[in-house]
């Protein structure tokens, strides 16, 4: 719990910003209106949250839900806010359940090329074990790197023509 009853109050820098934003630009707010905004919201936030709680004990929860927030908002009389509020609680859901989906799919796709990486140097060990192995094959292996850098020679030749 807070030390201070000024320790419960909204940061006026945030206050102040909303109250701008929803307000016309011509629009001027003193400091003592703003002052008092902040109070009035830090009250409303307090209210409500305590409402949220009572709403969350009656069913031996200690936990405060979205559903018990609209659920004191019921109890306090401000039956016209419940409806906005469960469509911003619903936008809230979904985006949530987007980020974990997406944060899911990067992790997918990073474990794949992860395994995807040790097994292909897995391939470059065993292929190069393989060659180890029998000393007679390599003369074939020096005559397929001189094959791909002919090869390798005509694309660049066959490239300038085209250009």
């Amino acid at each position: 719990m807070a030390e201070k009853p000024e320790d419960l109050n909204l940061p006026t820098s945030i206050v102040t910003k909303i109250i701008k934003d929803c307000l016309p630009g011509n629009c001027k707010v003193s400091k003592e209106a703003n002052a008092a905004i902040a109070k009035a919201a830090s009250v409303f936030v307090l209210y409500t949250t305590s409402s949220a709680n009572a709403v969350a004990q009656k069913s031996n929860r200690k936990t405060i839900s979205g559903q018990d927030v609209i659920s004191a908002m019921t109890d306090m009389e401000f039956d016209k806010f419940v409806k906005p509020l469960e469509n911003s609680l619903a936008l809230w859901k979904k985006s949530q359940q987007e980020k974990k989906n997406t944060a899911a799919k990067k992790k997918a796709e990073k474990e794949a090329a992860a395994n995807k990486d040790s097994s292909d140097s897995a391939a470059v060990a065993g292929s190069s074990a393989d060659s180890s192995k029998d000393a007679a094959s390599a003369p074939a292996a020096a005559e397929d790197d001189e094959v791909m850098v002919v090869d390798s020679e005509k694309e660049k030749e066959s490239s300038k023509k085209e250009s």
